[in-house]
């Protein structure tokens, strides 16, 4: 202890801690080292753990490397409009000659998605996000387009999908975001959106259907099919197979299927164990809206089983998935009850960025 504190190096709880009047810093090719402005120098090794340490991965996205007059790294980040000369990569550095140690978990319950794409380039991909103008569907277009996406925002209401690419475009002037009209409750209208989308000659990398209705009352929608049904399974069925010839063209692509844990909470079967239609499409006395929520996510769940097997060969995966029961959204509007009781619960959920 004395010699640690006579070589000025005083004990903390950790030894990647720094001691006092020690900074890191990073060279233009990745590498860490320490600079002692009490004493003026710098060395390769850490003061208190002797480990040679370099950034892994590249710079998030918004972020560039320049190098001031005095020959300095420095790093601009373009997205809040600030300059700094420490390195955004030094939370994920990596011993120089690492020792291989036990696996552990990477990302857990905390981990937002702006975190899991830390250093991702996608600015080679093309990505349809149905339902994007609001809750889970814009944090998932704003975190791909803010690595480079190229996102379309697929939404009924164009004067808030609207707003949504203004969003992100303040936080990235550089973002490639656009929104297009898509009215899942009209079959007419996913035809109009595929053969729009096809006109572009783009490829599609990643179809997320994420566009959902909960607890909305029994109505029929012009193509007189139960409204909830319509909207969280058939809309997106339907758009998927107008797509399907572009996602193989654009192989490795993906279809995601947003789903919920509560389809456990569903039968589509009747007494004689036969898949049963009418109750997909209900009468208004047979309705409940909570019940026919968890039908139309079952069926996203089958849909997505089997699509998967059509396309695997093909290089197109599927994926349904489910984004949590503890995240507060704008899902529940329809109904004043669920908004009670979505806010009751709000202080022990977690944010739509996680």
């Amino acid at each position: 202890m004395a010699a640690l504190k006579y070589a000025g190096l005083e004990d903390t709880d950790s030894e990647e801690e720094l001691p006092p009047g020690w900074e890191e810093r990073t060279t233009k090719d990745g590498w860490v080292y320490y600079a002692n402005h009490l004493e003026e120098k710098t060395q390769w090794e850490h003061p208190k753990s002797g480990k040679r340490k370099r950034v892994a991965g590249d710079l998030p996205y918004g972020w560039e490397q320049e190098t001031d007059e005095n020959g300095q790294v420095y790093f601009v980040d373009h997205i809040n409009k600030r300059t700094t000369y420490l390195d955004p990569r030094l939370a994920f550095t990596v011993e120089d000659n690492p020792v291989k140690s036990t696996t552990r978990q990477r990302y857990d319950g905390n981990s937002t998605a702006m975190e899991i794409l830390q250093g991702r380039d996608l600015s080679e991909r093309v990505v349809i996000i149905t339902g994007a103008n609001s809750g889970l569907g814009f944090e998932t277009a704003k975190s791909l387009a803010l690595h480079g996406a190229y996102v379309i925002l697929a939404c009924r209401n164009m004067s808030r999908a609207n707003e949504a690419v203004q969003r992100i475009l303040e936080e990235w002037h550089k973002a490639k975001v656009e929104a297009m009209t898509l009215d899942l409750a009209s079959l007419h209208s996913v035809q109009h959106f595929a053969e729009a989308f096809k006109s572009k000659n783009v490829p599609l990398h990643m179809l997320i259907c994420n566009a959902a209705v909960f607890a909305a009352p029994w109505s029929l929608t012009e193509d007189d099919l139960e409204a909830t049904f319509q909207v969280n399974h058939l809309g997106h069925f339907y758009l998927v197979q107008l797509l399907e010839d572009i996602l193989r063209r654009s192989s490795p692509a993906r279809v995601v299927m947003v789903s919920s844990e509560s389809h456990r909470f569903s039968e589509i079967k009747n007494s004689s164990g036969k898949l049963d239609f009418s109750l997909l499409s209900p009468s208004k006395k047979e309705f409940w809206a909570m019940v026919a929520y968890n039908r139309s996510k079952l069926c996203n769940i089958l849909f997505s089983n089997e699509l998967n097997r059509h396309l695997a060969p093909h290089g197109v995966t599927s994926n349904a998935v489910h984004p949590g029961n503890m995240i507060y959204s704008s899902i529940h509007r329809n109904w004043w009850v669920y908004t009670l009781l979505f806010t009751l619960a709000r202080p022990f959920t977690k944010s739509m960025a996680f």
